[in-house]
């Protein structure tokens, strides 16, 4: 039997440049189509860190309204800070450390806010950097922006960041 050879006498084995160079390409390009999506399915599943915290904040909300007469915007507890008494016992970021956290007081309730933290990767989430929830009168609305959220908006999540 003879081998299969090639017009230079040699059996056909490997790549060529053009044949690597071609593979080279077609990889550069599915890379740049499939990271984007990757690491924006990666921020949507961390957001569940700001729900949480949110979550937290509610609980402590509705726990201290049940021994006083207001709610508070105080989330340290005094075993944390000494100096902040009457808190909520929540920490003032995200347990994984992706949201900054605050409490604003409303007349009869409270907004409940997180905010992605600056040079992490949970700031390049686009209209879904600011999420939070607004207590009134009992009543509870879900919102998102990308700097802060529009509570008067029809929508106040315009981004559909809150899977419900």
């Amino acid at each position: 039997m003879m081998a299969n050879l090639n017009s230079t006498g040699s059996t056909g084995r490997g790549f060529t440049l053009i044949e690597l160079m071609v593979t080279m390409v077609v990889v550069a390009i599915l890379a740049a189509v499939a990271l984007p999506s990757f690491l924006d399915s990666i921020r949507k599943g961390r957001r569940a860190d700001a729900f949480t915290a949110i979550t937290s904040i509610q609980q402590a909300q509705e726990q201290w309204r049940g021994s006083h007469a207001a709610y508070t915007d105080t989330l340290l507890n005094t075993a944390i800070a000494p100096a902040l008494a009457n808190g909520l016992g929540v920490g003032l970021e995200s347990s994984s450390g992706y949201y900054a956290l605050r409490v604003d007081l409303r007349a009869t309730g409270y907004d409940a806010v997180a905010t992605a933290v600056s040079g992490k990767s949970q700031a390049e989430d686009g209209t879904c950097k600011v999420l939070g929830i607004r207590h009134e009168g009992g009543n509870l609305k879900y919102g998102s922006g990308a700097a802060a959220i529009d509570w008067a908006a029809a929508n106040p999540d315009p981004g559909r960041c809150w899977a419900r």
